[in-house]
Formats: structure tokens, C-alpha cells, sequence
């Protein structure tokens, strides 16, 4: 890893100059109109405002695809001791994350580097990923036990976020006028995976990239930062706009797959991360998987279809292909 040293010039498979300056980035002194929406759970809740709220919360997926959350109702305790036990593991020896280290058989889970581009470039990070539901999918070999409570914070997290998204779908339904069910059915049982990152500081930050330019390849994407330094981006009318994360408050955004459940109605953004001079980062993401039958497909409540239906293998082999070779949206090929 070249992340000891903040100072050190940068190696060859982290340099991406020629990526980071593209596109223009909205300052801090532009119109509030570009601000990221703030979704309110409390007011959701109320049944005086509920109706209101739902209306907002529809605007912002349908609009930004992002939305921040507050007064989310997740339980403060298991969400402190993931933070914790997220920062205690990046501060590890290297060689104690390697213990849950990515296999070199071309899977997943575990510890290092995960997003390579066709030029394998390097993202200035380190990930951990884990999947969490269903419970039989686990592989406990990439779930660290140092520190020891680890597991545990993972297990409780991911059902926190298991029914902070059931909530959600649940209003985004009332918005899009179907039955709660009939989406809530198409999240049900799917995969849930969490995926840990540390964005080290870097006195070269035109250089490198956090996370290139990407949008979610699942249903529904829940983030918490474990800290306030901010790098998250969000692609909007052109432009880059930086997230100012709330304290306490969840991002929220839509995957590819809920937008094509949605039948376009919601949209699936590219958003990318760039990193800070002094201060590193870390985030805690949960990703919720959706389909019908085994079948990424419009809800048929919704009107004659805008995009094809596509099996979910198909889907997932199509949206790497698109991402990481094309710097693509692989939904846009799914367009009729």
C-alpha cells in the first residue's frame, strides 16, 4: 500500500491525473438550489406532515437520486460501535487486515483493493467487503475479528439497516402510488452486502481518486461517514456537486435497479470521491439488491415499460462490463 506517507509521490498504478480535474465543481458560494436535499424521517412519521414529506422525498430520487437522512431512528449505540470498530480495523497493521484479505480467485469479500478500471488504475483507498444477508451467503472468513467486536457490530448494523430500508421503500411506494408491498417484495430475501472504506489524505489530491465516477449497481445504497471530512461528489446538470455530510444524517441514494423498478421514475446518479490534503476518511456503505423473479424489470403497476427486462446475472455481468471498461450507465442500454 503507498498510504503510509501522505507526502510521498505518487506511484504509478494510483495516478490518474488525467481523470481528476474533469468536469466543473460546484463551490460553496453557488445557489442553494444545489444543495443535496435533507429528507426528514420524523416528519415521514407524523401523519401531519407525512403526506409533505413523502412529496419531498420523491422530488429529491427523482431529481438528484440522493438525499440525505435525518432522524433516521437507527439505534445511536450499534451505530457508534461500527464507527468504532471501522476505525480501530483501518488502523491495523497491514498485515492484520490481510488476515481477512480479497482471494485472488477474482472474488469479492474480504480486504484491499476491489474497483480497478481498464487501465488498472488504483482508487486511493482501502475497502472491506463483506456480504450480510442472507444469512447463509455469510462468509465469516472475511469478517474480521480484530477488533473483537467486530463481527458482532457488523450483524447488528446490517439489520439496522435492513429496516431503516424497509421504512423508505415503504414511503417510496406511497409516492410512486403502488401498494407497499409490491415493492417491498422485490427487496425481500435479495442480497444485502456492506462495504467499509478508508480514503487516506493525500498532499497530491489532483493526482489521485477515491472512487471514479460510478453509479450503484443495486437497489438501494445507505452511507454513514464515520467522520466529517468530505469528498463525496455528485453528478448533477454537468457539474460535480460536493455533499456537505449533516452530522448524524444517513446519504441515501438510488442504485440502477430501483430506477429500472421504478420504470425510470427515480434516477441512478454518477457520483465519484475525491480525497482531502490533511484528513482521511472513512464510510460504512450498505447496498440492498433487488429484483423480481430473478429478474431486473420495471414494476408492472407502473405502465408499459421503459426498459428491457434483463436476468439479474446478466444485469450484474452488464453493469461491470459498463462501469469499469466504458465508464458507462449499463441502465441506458436496458432503454427501449
Amino acid at each position: 500500500m503507498a498510504f503510509a506517507d501522505p507526502n510521498l509521490e505518487i506511484p504509478d498504478r494510483y495516478d490518474r491525473s488525467g481523470e481528476v480535474p474533469a468536469g466543473v465543481v460546484v463551490g460553496g458560494g453557488d445557489d442553494e438550489s444545489y444543495e443535496l436535499p435533507v429528507v426528514d424521517m420524523a416528519r415521514l412519521l407524523d401523519p401531519e406532515h407525512w403526506e409533505a414529506e413523502v412529496a419531498w422525498l420523491g422530488s429529491a430520487c427523482r431529481s438528484w437520486g440522493f438525499f440525505q437522512l435525518i432522524n433516521h431512528g437507527v439505534d445511536e449505540a450499534v451505530i457508534q460501535k461500527m464507527k468504532d470498530n471501522t476505525v480501530h480495523f483501518f488502523e491495523l497493521p497491514l498485515e492484520d487486515k490481510n488476515a481477512v484479505a480479497v482471494c485472488p480467485d477474482g472474488g469479492i469479500e474480504g480486504f484491499g483493493h476491489h474497483f480497478r478500471t481498464s487501465a488498472d488504475k488504483l482508487d486511493w483507498a482501502e475497502n472491506l467487503i463483506v456480504e450480510t444477508q442472507p444469512i447463509e451467503r455469510r462468509k465469516l472468513e472475511f469478517w474480521p475479528s480484530n477488533p473483537p467486536t467486530f463481527r458482532d457490530s457488523i450483524d447488528k448494523y446490517a439489520m439496522e439497516m435492513w429496516n431503516l430500508a424497509t421504512r423508505l421503500l415503504g414511503f417510496m411506494a406511497s409516492d410512486l402510488g403502488v401498494e407497499q408491498e409490491t415493492l417491498l417484495a422485490a427487496f425481500r430475501g435479495k442480497r444485502q452486502s456492506m462495504t467499509l472504506h478508508h480514503y487516506p489524505p493525500c498532499h497530491h489530491p489532483e493526482k489521485v481518486i477515491g472512487i471514479a465516477p460510478h453509479s450503484d449497481g443495486f437497489g438501494l445504497t445507505l452511507l454513514l461517514q464515520v467522520n466529517d471530512t468530505p469528498g463525496l461528489q455528485i453528478s448533477k446538470d454537468g457539474r460535480w456537486h460536493p455533499v456537505r455530510p449533516q452530522t448524524g444524517a444517513f446519504v441515501i441514494n438510488i442504485g440502477e435497479i430501483l430506477e429500472v423498478l421504478t420504470n425510470g421514475h427515480y434516477k441512478s446518479v454518477f457520483h465519484r470521491v475525491v480525497v482531502d490534503t490533511e484528513r482521511g476518511r472513512d464510510t460504512i456503505v450498505v447496498f440492498q439488491d433487488a429484483c423480481i423473479n430473478g429478474v431486473v424489470k420495471p414494476l408492472p403497476e407502473l405502465g408499459e415499460a421503459r426498459y428491457h427486462a434483463i436476468d439479474r446475472l446478466e444485469y450484474s455481468k452488464g453493469h461491470a462490463t459498463e462501469i469499469f471498461s466504458r465508464g458507462e450507465r449499463f441502465v441506458d442500454t436496458l432503454k427501449k
